[in-house]
């Protein structure tokens, strides 16, 4: 089954002959010119696919998303929703004639569900529920929808006008998005009525129910929980099943301690699919997901891809129910494979120098991707007949105008001997001699640079650098060993795999040794500020959320379990907390000008960790900036923000690197 290639390399038939239009290299103000796509959904007749695709809005400078229908033969593209309120989350009816979706338009209450009939007319809201709406689902017959609600803050009254003190008495009281999380509220599965309008709850408590699905006759459905005495203190999400009626009890199916989710009923109700941590341990951030099987009533589970040492997601059934597809993670990939139930056998179905994701079934050896490339951010792709078919063509007029980087994998060995993968960029395929390199590095650390598109890297070498993205130990795609292999002992093997990679760059002339930059966000800004404690050799920095003082983030960040399971307590493991904080303690190491950055709402990576790193260069008048995005969380999402931050990078190493 192996792919017939519609693209050659990175910069191959993917953009068509849009490429030989290019002008201008990628600017930070593309950022606004770049549509996001996703969540595909194939009509029950097989004709269109429904998803989600969100444009910039300069005007009120957000993004907003909307629905969009393509045809599967690529001809026709209809949006379907419009106005200032997003939509998103599309969901065929079963019979196909309508298209549920969640929006906040005319509703005080947050999201809500709406009814798209295909035969035309104007959107209708379905609910008006207080609490907010997350995920839902069609029941087979179309009658009911199971609907994922959190309880309502205020218990849906009007918050009052000076706010109540915030009481916090929980283990994890913070999270990335969230800010300080409220003991009281809790996500619960209920069963909503469509021609009835009615709403019935179908669980209760104080734990959290999430990723409800039916079984296909309509009796049950399966759900993740956690109800362990206090889910605070692990990651044990458990698979449970409940009879689709009031007042019902739910049912355990899986037992593993550590993490299962995302479970999948066989289009002929025999079996469940879900992915399983490869830890059953409390926490553990270095893991690997796996492909699991299991009949309908929980029993003869197997583990169906533990022997690819590689993680598993976006698993699908076939329409047959004889195979499951699903997206592989290996070395710089983002393939789709496939299992076969009979057989027991695992197969490549699309494998090559591109990135997929967003898996739907379409027939039996048929499927809708969302697929990139390091030229081609996200679109919409057919496979059929062991080939590649672009459907949809969004980025089309932005591809048209821009020359982008030459990019091209990147192999090198760190000084113990580890063999380092990466994606280098450069501004030209024809000059690559003695350039200005900025290291990039990826945060994670338990992710990977891939053959998809970057946009902050193509912006880079579209301002004259050389960029290179490391995989460094600790990332994905390279086994659970490599994974691992940092685990307790931040900022070491990782510095070297940096370093490696750099040396090689120098050594082939490629890099400049006189012009090194290198910078990064979350993990990557953390190993930039490790890296610039270790060598001078750097002569500019940009620090992104990052943290170098182990010790002064114990309790301020969102990471209580990893800190407690993978480092110990603090008071009885200090050496180690002040071991791996050598980048703030040993400050007076550090002479490389260096910029760091932060969104001021950031409970992943809390702005201490930048301010501190800031203030100690700055004491001993090392150049320095600090940057702040206002009411930004660890993501810098309003589009402005975006775009100053590439400018900021670019007049941050320009003035250091091209001097």
């Amino acid at each position: 089954m192996k792919t017939t290639l519609l693209l050659l390399l990175s910069t191959g038939v993917f953009a068509g002959n849009v490429l030989a239009q290019a002008k201008q290299p990628v600017k930070p103000a593309d950022a606004y010119r770049i549509s996001t796509l996703s969540d595909p959904q194939v009509a029950p007749e097989g004709k269109w696919i429904a998803y989600s695709m969100s444009d910039v809005d300069t005007a009120k400078n957000k993004r907003t998303s909307h629905l969009w229908m393509q045809s599967w033969d690529g001809k026709e593209a209809v949006q379907l929703t419009h106005g200032d309120e997003a939509a998103s989350s599309p969901r065929w009816s079963p019979d196909g004639k309508y298209l549920a979706f969640l929006s906040s338009r005319d509703s005080k209450n947050g999201a809500q569900v709406w009814l798209l009939d295909r035969r035309g007319g104007e959107g209708k809201k379905l609910t008006n529920i207080k609490g907010s709406l997350g995920t839902f689902a069609w029941s087979p017959n179309g009658k009911k929808l199971v609907l994922a609600i959190e309880d309502p803050e205020n218990k849906g009254k009007e918050p009052p006008k000076t706010p109540d003190p915030i009481r916090i008495d929980r283990y994890h009281f913070k999270q990335d998005g969230q800010g300080y999380l409220n003991n009281n509220l809790h996500t619960h599965l209920y069963l909503y009525d469509v021609e009835k309008q009615k709403l019935d709850t179908l669980t209760r408590g104080n734990k959290d129910e999430e990723a409800p699905e039916w079984s296909p006759d309509g009796k049950q459905i399966v759900f993740v929980t956690n109800r362990t005495a206090d889910p605070d203190y692990n990651a044990n999400d458990d698979i449970y099943v409940i009879d689709a009626k009031s007042g019902a009890a739910m049912r355990q199916l899986t037992t593993w301690t550590g993490t299962e989710r995302q479970p999948h009923w066989s289009p002929d109700g025999k079996y469940i699919s879900y992915l399983r941590s490869t830890s059953n341990a409390n926490y553990i951030m270095y893991d690997h997901s796996v492909l699991c099987l299991m009949d309908a009533d929980g029993k003869n589970n197997a583990l169906l891809t533990q022997q690819l040492d590689r993680p598993a997601s976006n698993a699908v059934w076939s329409k047959d129910s004889q195979k499951i597809n699903f997206v592989v993670m290996d070395d710089r990939l983002a393939y789709l494979a496939q299992y076969d139930l009979a057989s027991k056998q695992i197969t490549t179905v699309s494998k090559g120098k591109y990135s997929i994701s967003d898996v739907e079934t379409y027939g039996d050896n048929s499927w809708v991707l969302r697929v990139s490339n390091p030229a081609l951010p996200p679109e919409l792709f057919a496979l059929e007949n062991n080939q590649l078919r672009q459907i949809t063509f969004h980025q089309k007029n932005w591809l048209s105008t821009v020359k982008q980087a030459h990019v091209e994998g990147f192999e090198a060995v760190s000084k113990d001997g580890n063999k380092v993968s990466s994606v280098l960029y450069l501004p030209d395929s024809a000059k690559r001699k003695n350039l200005p390199l900025i290291a990039f590095i990826h945060g994670g650390p338990t992710s990977q640079d891939d053959y998809s598109f970057a946009l902050i890297q193509q912006t880079l070498a579209g301002a004259g650098y050389a960029v290179v993205s490391i995989n460094y130990r600790g990332s994905l795609g390279r086994g659970i060993e490599y994974t691992k292999g940092i685990s307790a002992d931040w900022g070491n093997k990782e510095v070297l795999d940096i370093l490696g990679t750099v040396d090689e760059l120098v050594k082939q002339k490629i890099a400049d040794p006189n012009r090194l930059g290198i910078g990064g966000w979350s993990y990557g800004g953390i190993l930039t500020d490790y890296t610039i404690a270790t060598t001078t050799r750097f002569k500019a920095a940009a620090s992104g959320a990052g943290t170098a003082s182990l010790l002064g983030m114990y309790g301020i960040d969102q990471y209580i379990l990893q800190y407690e399971n993978e480092l110990g307590l603090p008071w009885k493991n200090v050496d180690k907390y002040l071991k791996l904080s050598y980048p703030f303690l040993h400050a007076d190491r550090i002479k490389t000008p260096t910029m760091f950055m932060v969104g001021q709402r950031d409970f992943n990576v809390p702005s201490a960790g930048s301010e501190q790193m800031y203030q100690a260069l700055r004491t001993q008048n090392i150049p320095t900036e600090l940057i702040i995005y206002p009411n930004q969380f660890h993501g810098i999402s309003v589009p402005t923000y975006q775009v100053d931050r590439m400018k900021r990078y670019i007049d941050w190493f320009d003035k250091y690197l091209k001097k």
